[in-house]
């Protein structure tokens, strides 16, 4: 079983993974997020980025991640170009993962799940649609970001069609995620 949690930046949805994971000792949670940082540290990918972005993004021949957020959440057109350039590698790794892990629920958390093919390969779709307020103050807090980090965050987002999803919560409501969660 492949279940999805999407929701903008400090929804929850690791919060919500890891409730199911508990109840559950035969899944695994993919942070697609984590993926992509770990795509960050391939030579090739770097090289790439390096191109795309310029040498300002680099630092101890590293991609600053924070650097690079900077300038690609300043910019659709510059996010695409992230994705292009990151996509093939993050998507080698999750295919991989999946097969490797046929037996298992997967559960798969990213804000840009919707996007991919991935998101019909789910049995089970959550959307996780939390109020500004909660989510940056989570997101500050978690991150330590400022309300504008935030807010360039919130701008390079997508919008979710609520009705491509199972179960939508629309609120920071902890009992009915448990009893979602036992329900799933």
């Amino acid at each position: 079983m492949i279940i999805g949690i999407c929701g903008k930046s400090g929804s929850g949805k690791s919060t919500l993974a890891k409730q199911i994971m508990e109840l559950n000792s035969n899944s695994i949670h993919l942070d697609i997020d984590k993926i992509g940082h770990k795509v960050l540290l391939i030579p090739e990918v770097i090289d790439e980025l390096t191109k795309a972005f310029g040498k300002s993004i680099i630092e101890n021949n590293l991609v600053n991640r924070k650097k690079l957020g900077d300038i690609v959440f300043n910019s659709r057109l510059k996010m695409n170009k992230l994705t292009d350039i990151t996509w093939k590698y993050m998507q080698i790794e999750i295919d991989n993962i999946l097969k490797d892990n046929k037996e298992k629920i997967v559960i798969l958390d990213w804000l840009l799940l919707p996007n991919t093919k991935y998101f019909k390969m789910c049995d089970i779709k959550i959307l996780l649609d939390i109020p500004y307020n909660i989510r940056m103050n989570r997101a500050i807090l978690r991150d330590k970001i400022t309300e504008e980090a935030f807010n360039l965050r919130e701008k390079a987002s997508i919008n979710y069609d609520e009705t491509a999803f199972d179960y939508v919560l629309k609120e920071n409501d902890l009992e009915f995620g448990k009893r979602l969660v036992k329900k799933i």
